[in-house]
């Protein structure tokens, strides 16, 4: 199995990273993808990714961080995109729910990456929150000049599911779905994903499964517990766990064009 969604670059890693990535390997995670959120996030995943077996980067701009976005830090990233241990040009996106930069700055960041990622040949990661119809917009005129379109942590409806999966996009499924209370209506979206348009992801140190059992002491979530989610996940789509393994496997193969 391999997790499409590390933030390994995280300071709460700081202390024990090759631990965490060598306990994710010691359960079964054969691979990482370490998400970019900025120029400097994105240059420290493409370190860790260089520094740590079966790890790979991504590079981009959250949209938390549009603001920051200029001639210069588009530059930087497409430098990045040129790295052969860069796969995807993300995190990118739009988030309307908390606007820490304009909605207008998103926009830009947004639009720029899809440029840099038709350009670089490279699928994107991409972030949504609040913002479906937008992000559709801005997206679609892209969608036949990428080779692929990952919904990174997707926690939409139903509608907005089917109008992803109907344009050829991956979701992405977080240990979000293990919330007794807020993943419900995740949780019921999951037989409707084709396999073959699914990733799983632990979002690690964020979204920290909460039907774990015993308790974790920590809050911390690690890769090494995406197969929980993996086994949740296969229960509630009435799933064999190493058939929905082996297709989710298949499609980080194709999608990223990677080998492990």
């Amino acid at each position: 199995m391999f997790d499409i969604g590390v933030n390994l670059t995280s300071s709460q890693f700081d202390k024990d990273r090759a631990d965490v990535v060598s306990r994710a390997q010691n359960a079964g995670v054969h691979g990482l993808l370490v998400t970019g959120t900025s120029v400097q996030e994105s240059e420290q995943a493409l370190a860790c990714a260089t520094e740590y077996k079966n790890c790979w980067a991504t590079a981009g701009v959250h949209p938390h961080d549009a603001s920051t976005w200029s001639e210069t830090v588009a530059e930087r990233i497409y430098r990045l995109a040129g790295q052969d241990k860069v796969v995807a040009v993300g995190e990118c996106g739009l988030d309307f729910n908390r606007n820490f930069s304009s909605p207008l700055d998103q926009e830009r960041a947004f639009s720029a990456q899809l440029a840099i990622a038709a350009e670089c040949e490279l699928p994107v990661f991409l972030h949504c929150r609040e913002a479906h119809d937008r992000f559709m917009v801005l997206l679609k005129p892209w969608l036949s000049k990428l080779p692929a379109v990952v919904l990174h942590s997707f926690t939409g409806t139903r509608q907005e599911a089917d109008e992803c999966l109907a344009h050829g996009m991956y979701l992405g499924v977080t240990g979000w779905v293990c919330d007794e209370r807020r993943g419900l209506d995740l949780r019921e979206l999951l037989p409707v994903i084709p396999a073959s348009q699914l990733f799983l992801e632990t979002d690690a140190p964020y979204l920290l499964p909460r039907d774990l059992l015993p308790k974790p002491r920590s809050r911390r979530n690690e890769p090494c517990l995406l197969p929980h989610i993996f086994q949740q996940v296969a229960r509630w789509r009435n799933e064999d766990p190493n058939e929905l393994e082996a297709a989710t496997d298949n499609n980080v193969r194709r999608v990223f064009n990677l080998s492990f």
